[in-house]
């Protein structure tokens, strides 16, 4: 079991979006573990937020992006005789793979998915509380007492398009956790302040937490400086409060 509490930071729009894109699918395998209507109608309204996602912003290009950086870094690094060469060839064999299956998928991706008449007509409907009753969208009552794998071949219609830029993201996200050492570090009286070299690409930040301890971790900041304050949880009574006490935690400022 997992002992610690991470809170993770995005230093750029870029990476921010691939941790929304990254919970929302992670969400959505939740979702199609269960078989009951409400977990459909979750599944359902997950997939509208990625597809909205995916319909503000060129993510097909970012990614392209961020894969050829990742390929750049790590070529500049293959003649370290530290590295392993067989996993180096390997990793850098797997991003141009992915790279050339994004170059051949043709225009927006999720644009033809919300095309679609029920999605439409529940992406509308969603923006008012309760909007998606049986007498607001016959249509989707209708799809939701249908068989299971009716149900599962359709989504699977529907979430297919992004299959390739999902596993882009994961294996970027996998790396920028993995690139750099986690440190131990103190926050005085609950606040701990850093400055970052500006001539390093920070990407993330990550604060690991001991569970037993009763705080959670408010980050805020941007390329060039950051700070954490350590917050008591708030009562029913209380606004959450900046704690007095030392709390110890692991640093990692992510590179990649």
């Amino acid at each position: 079991m997992n002992n610690v509490i991470t809170y993770e930071f995005p230093l750029n729009e870029r990476i921010r979006v691939f941790i929304r894109i990254e919970q929302l699918f992670l969400q959505l395998n939740h979702f199609l573990t269960g078989e009951n209507i409400w977990d459909k109608r979750a599944a359902i309204d997950t997939i509208l937020d990625i597809m909205m996602i995916f319909s503000r912003n060129d993510l097909k290009s970012e990614i392209l992006k961020e894969l050829d950086r990742h390929s750049t870094t790590l070529n500049l690094i293959a003649s370290n005789e530290n590295v392993d060469s067989n996993k180096l060839n390997q990793i850098l064999a797997e991003l141009d793979q992915i790279s050339k299956k994004l170059y051949s998928e043709s225009g927006k991706i999720g644009i033809s998915e919300m095309g679609s008449d029920l999605f439409q007509s529940i992406a509308q409907r969603s923006a008012i509380p309760g909007g998606s009753c049986s007498f607001d969208i016959p249509a989707f009552h209708y799809w939701l007492q249908q068989d299971i794998q009716t149900q599962y071949q359709e989504i699977d219609r529907w979430t297919k398009p992004f299959n390739t830029i999902r596993t882009a993201i994961d294996l970027i996200l996998d790396f920028i956790r993995i690139s750099s050492p986690s440190r131990e570090k103190f926050a005085e009286a609950g606040f701990y302040q850093q400055s970052l070299e500006q001539s390093q690409p920070y990407q993330l930040l990550r604060i690991s937490v001991d569970k037993s301890i009763a705080c959670f971790a408010e980050i805020s900041g941007g390329k060039h400086r950051f700070s954490v304050r350590f917050m008591n949880p708030s009562s029913d009574a209380t606004r959450p409060v900046q704690t007095t006490e030392d709390i110890p935690f692991q640093l990692t400022c992510c590179l990649f």
